[in-house]
């Protein structure tokens, strides 16, 4: 059983009731598949996987997991919800990639690891769906070796955000479900870096991540504005 501290169950509820859908892509997780393939390519630019330890930090249904398996990562897939771990774990039988799955929280898991024991961790579009960011950052940070990469990508917090990200994804455009975000949880860059400052790390990186609603295509950039990666290295890293 997950410890439920920085948990919100209406949101583990929410990816409970969709979890069969995930590996779906022309369902309501379709945005997961169409930027997987950018989220990977930032990570690999960046980090060669093969050989590396990696913890995915609320995996849900395991579209990322399995991709950084497949470049040769020995990963391991955490999520608080049961839905989507089944969806992820059913998945793993079906396509052979090895990946170890886990229900539990980033806390929990820190205080049962060895301290360091991760080259990467990925936490991607989870940290507006929990109570406490910074929680998570700072358990991240106490698993993360002294030359690892933590890889983080959220929302931001304006009005054009809200606009695109909420209005016009999950309303007008509908490719997220309702209620999916909360605008309150968003969580703007300076947040972000304020978070990695305190848990001992600095932010390496920062960029956007953009939708063209025209060509229904994603691409990596500059703009800051809606959806943006980013990477945070412990302090003492070169």
């Amino acid at each position: 059983m997950v410890e439920q501290q920085n948990v919100d169950a209406e949101e583990l509820r929410k990816f409970d009731e969709l979890a069969r859908r995930w590996w779906d892509p022309k369902g309501e997780f379709r945005t997961l598949h169409d930027i997987n393939p950018l989220r990977l390519g930032y990570i690999t630019q960046r980090v060669p996987l093969a050989g590396k330890r990696v913890l995915d930090l609320g995996c849900g249904g395991g579209l990322l997991t399995e991709a950084m398996a497949k470049e040769g990562a020995q990963v391991i897939g955490v999520d608080a919800a049961e839905g989507p771990l089944a969806v992820a774990r059913l998945h793993r039988h079906e396509s052979g990639v090895q990946v170890d799955y886990q229900q539990t929280t980033a806390e929990d898991l820190a205080a049962k690891a060895d301290m360091e024991a991760f080259d990467v961790i990925t936490c991607l579009e989870m940290l507006e769906h929990v109570p406490s960011p910074g929680s998570v950052i700072r358990a991240c940070a106490s698993m993360l070796k002294p030359d690892g990469y933590l890889f983080l990508s959220t929302i931001n917090r304006n009005p054009k955000s809200y606009l695109f990200a909420i209005l016009g994804a999950e309303y007008l455009l509908k490719l997220l479900p309702r209620g999916t975000h909360d605008y309150e949880r968003l969580i703007k860059p300076s947040e972000m870096a304020g978070w990695c400052r305190q848990a001992g790390l600095r932010m390496a990186d920062l960029t956007g991540m953009t939708y063209n609603p025209v060509t229904r295509t994603y691409r990596l950039g500059r703009d800051l504005s809606v959806n943006y990666l980013a990477l945070a290295r412990p302090a003492s890293a070169a």
